[in-house]
């Protein structure tokens, strides 16, 4: 910025770039909505007053709001590129990200993140990183990459690389674990801010967890862990995705006392999820819609997360701040009429008014590496009738930890019983290492006449599959082996539909309408075809049954896992 051109304009002696006229700005400093003309100058605010511009715009009322912040993001979720990615949340507001790319690093390490970094360059989304602390999650599992501290620290110089991304193994900060602590330290002597990942840790070890830097946690799922989180300092983020909705449960907690410890974001959002409700604009009617201040709901999307990040500049429309800027129809629907990025008109109503186009590397494709899957990859003895079940919990990545009587065949093997909603999961080792593969039961699914499969399983992402028919778990697999990842649906021995994924068997080089399309094809297709309970997402809930760091039972490639024990259990209980 020419600070003596930003000071002539700022003080009525040079016209301003845009001045927008018959506003009412929203200010997040003071709760006020304020019926004044704003000015804007090489990308920054000038200021409220009578401007003159090369450019005046009459809104008519309309309201000007800050542009949005999704302060917790994993962009391979949307199952878009970086590029197709802000095509879609920039017309709903969405200026700029804080993105954690734990998934493709878990995929391919280091030059995964600086693919995505590369990728993000030079669009009208602002993507801020956070350089994942827990790749893979856990030591229980095989990811396609292990990075250490040393690793991170190869990155940390990068211009967009803003902190460390969520500490999920919270039990191996907790218990002192070296290289996690390597991890923070190397994070704390730069003073960079440290993402939380703590369900139900609470009391003295969520005293240790916070107090050894981690500042904010996505995972709350009930008002008294909000509570808890926010008693402590930390910064809640209110999370709202496709899998995961936790809006509804936490957005009563949010007082005026500590409204500005919390904060939105989407963590997990499928792109027929944005396109049909959109993206922090929805939190945002959510929250209004729920009984919050529709003030407070803007400022939660905006100056609240860039002060947790530490984003100068961003998160209000006052002077020498960028002029990201939203126009709204109202406060009520959250329509989304124009988006401006440091100044410039970059979306209205809902469309881009930009081109992309993916940029791929060799480093994220050809990333599927498994033998040839068979039926018989997917028998399971059992020792007993009596096993262990993970018991999916509708809109929640949280499980129960069940037990069940169940059927076994001639051989001692689990059998399907059509009475009894339980089914077959399995984790497959896609890398390329050992090649094991994990068995275990799941209850709530509720399929019937074949199976799902997806190489998309958080967060070491390996194949997981789940079914009421070996033949079919396997055609699924082996669909997903051929086309370089993605999602499959099998029924009736044969493959029902395929939505490819050969970026890092995470992300599409497609548009997100292309992408939303095929998803929406599958998800009927699941839902009418296998009947999967409508309460679940059948996609992204079966994601997140590989994940070891979300209590209660999950399921890795090396075996069925107690995460309250954190240690491998038998299926069978004896």
């Amino acid at each position: 910025m020419d600070l003596k051109n930003f000071i002539d304009a700022a003080a009525g002696r040079k016209k301003a770039d845009i001045v927008f006229r018959n506003a009412k700005i929203i200010n997040v400093f003071t709760g006020e909505i304020i019926e004044e003309s704003l000015a804007v100058k090489d990308g920054k605010i000038l200021g409220y007053g009578a401007y003159e511009g090369l450019e005046e715009i009459d809104l008519k009322g309309a309201y000007l709001a800050p542009g949005f912040i999704d302060a917790h993001v994993h962009i391979e979720s949307s199952l878009t590129t970086p590029e197709h990615f802000a095509s879609l949340v920039v017309p709903r507001g969405t200026t700029t990200v804080i993105a954690d790319p734990h998934e493709i690093a878990n995929v391919a390490g280091v030059e995964g993140i600086r693919y995505m970094l590369k990728a993000s360059e030079g669009l009208p989304l602002e993507c801020l990183f956070m350089l994942p602390s827990c790749v893979p999650a856990t030591p229980f599992e095989n990811a396609g990459a292990v990075l250490e501290a040393a690793d991170l620290e190869t990155l940390v110089g990068e211009e967009r690389v803003l902190g460390l991304g969520e500490v999920m193994d919270y039990p191996s900060l907790i218990g002192g674990s070296a290289p996690v602590l390597d991890k923070m330290d190397m994070a704390l002597k730069r003073n960079m801010p440290i993402d939380g990942h703590a369900p139900m840790v609470d009391r003295k070890e969520l005293n240790a967890y916070i107090g050894a830097g981690v500042g904010t946690d996505h995972e709350c799922s009930t008002p008294e862990e909000m509570r808890s989180r926010l008693r402590r300092g930390m910064y809640v983020l209110i999370r709202e995705g496709s899998a995961a909705r936790n809006l509804k449960s936490l957005i009563n907690g949010v007082k005026a006392v500590n409204l500005r410890r919390c904060a939105f974001c989407t963590d997990d959002k499928q792109p027929e999820d944005i396109l049909k409700d959109g993206h922090i604009n929805y939190n945002i009617r959510e929250a209004i819609d729920l009984g919050i201040d529709p003030v407070w709901a803007v400022q939660m999307a905006t100056l609240n997360s860039a002060e947790c990040y530490g984003l100068k500049g961003k998160g209000a429309l006052a002077p020498g701040y960028d002029a990201d800027i939203v126009v709204l129809e109202d406060l009520k629907s959250v329509h989304v009429r124009k988006v401006y990025k440091g100044g410039k008109l970059v979306a209205e109503n809902e469309q881009p008014l930009f081109a992309v186009k993916s940029r791929v590397s060799d480093a994220v494709t050809n990333t599927v590496k498994v033998r040839k899957i068979t039926a018989a990859d997917f028998r399971l003895p059992l020792e007993s009738d009596v096993a262990r079940v993970i018991r999916i919990l509708p809109h929640s990545l949280v499980t129960e930890h069940a037990v069940r009587k169940v059927e076994r065949d001639g051989e001692g093997c689990f059998e399907i019983h059509p009475e009894l909603d339980i089914l077959k999961i399995s984790v497959i080792e896609r890398h390329g290492g050992k090649g094991t593969i994990g068995l275990g039961l799941v209850e709530n699914y509720r399929l019937k006449g074949g199976a799902v499969a997806s190489s998309i399983g958080h967060d070491s992402h390996n194949l997981i599959v789940i079914g009421d028919s070996d033949e079919d778990m396997a055609i699924a697999v082996n669909a997903l082996a051929e086309s370089g990842g993605g999602i499959a649906v099998a029924a009736g021995g044969k493959l029902a539909g395929l939505l490819p994924l050969p970026i890092g068997g995470l992300m599409s080089d497609q548009s997100a309408e292309v992408v939303s399309a095929s998803l929406k094809s599958l998800l009927h297709t699941a839902a009418q075809t296998l009947g999967v309970n409508p309460d679940v997402d059948p996609f992204m809930t079966l994601a997140f049954m590989a994940l070891p760091v979300i209590p209660e039972l999950k399921l890795t490639d090396e075996g069925l896992f107690d995460v309250t024990k954190f240690e491998f259990v038998d299926l069978c209980v004896k």
